[in-house]
């Protein structure tokens, strides 16, 4: 027997799908692309962004239907980073709320940052504060001529967050980092590649394009060696030589026992394209 949901569980359900809708999720075969989709904020994190991602990354992440994973956003923007509004409230200011939320963010941010499948993020417009940490989850950057990266956490006087004092310094050294969060830098697509904010830049209409085909490249190679290499070049910046040293031979112990491993060594051996 149908039990008929109470007005309170309606309403919940109502405010979940709309909070849902926020970030969309598409499918390309093998390929998710999760778009932020509240271009009227500039897909600023809302708590409605933030509920969909914090839904949909573990969704993905679990899905072994899935190999590769394209993030961007809809019109103007990337992502335009915190919602400035929602920080107005002096009580969400406190710090028992602050780190509420911080952990709550944290979790998926993490799960991105951490997964064993390639991210992607193809960069439409501005990502700016949360938005530049949210690019910089990803594996690859492929950026539209119409982007920008900005810091902007200077203007507010908050700290950098979702991890971007970690993951900025990766990508282009601690001394432009610094002068990006000090000095609010802002960089074109173009400077952001020189400097290795990104990986390519393409026209506007090419972005998605250029996304599914580096996503499909990705996803037709050897995944166990992806898989390893990404896990080891993180380990990189938080190890010693001896103690990476010994992790490598583990993941390469684990990458020669792999199908793909064979796969390649007979293909290279009979002079063929390997089938992975």
């Amino acid at each position: 027997m149908l039990v008929p949901m109470t007005f309170v569980e309606a309403l919940a359900a109502l405010q979940e799908e709309r909070m849902s809708d926020a970030v969309k999720l598409e499918r390309a075969g093998a390929i998710a692309i999760l778009r932020l989709d509240d271009p009227s904020t500039l897909n600023a994190l809302s708590p409605a962004i933030k509920e969909g991602l914090a839904t949909k990354v573990p969704m993905l992440l679990a899905d072994a239907a899935v190999s590769t994973i394209v993030l961007t956003g809809t019109g103007k923007a990337f992502c335009a980073g915190g919602d400035i509004r929602a920080m107005a409230d002096p009580e969400g200011r406190k710090a028992p709320a602050v780190r509420a939320r911080m952990r709550a963010a944290h979790a998926w941010a993490r799960a991105l940052l951490d997964c064993d499948k390639p991210v992607i993020a193809a960069v439409n417009g501005a990502a700016v504060g949360g938005g530049l940490a949210l690019a910089l989850l990803a594996d690859i950057i492929i950026a539209s001529r119409d982007a920008y990266f900005l810091s902007g956490y200077s203007r507010l006087g908050a700290l950098p967050d979702l991890g971007l004092l970690q993951t900025l310094p990766w990508a282009i050294g601690s001394l432009r980092a610094k002068e990006m969060i000090m000095l609010n830098r802002r960089y074109d697509a173009l400077e952001a590649m020189a400097i290795g904010l990104c990986n390519r830049v393409v026209a506007p209409e090419e972005l998605i394009v250029e996304a599914l085909k580096v996503a499909e490249e990705i996803a037709s190679g050897p995944t166990a060696m992806f898989t390893m290499s990404k896990a080891m070049m993180k380990r990189a910046y938080e190890t010693s030589v001896e103690t990476f040293f010994e992790q490598e031979a583990i993941a390469q112990a684990v990458t020669f026992g792999s199908k793909e491993f064979s796969e390649g060594v007979d293909a290279f051996l009979a002079k063929r394209k390997p089938r992975f």
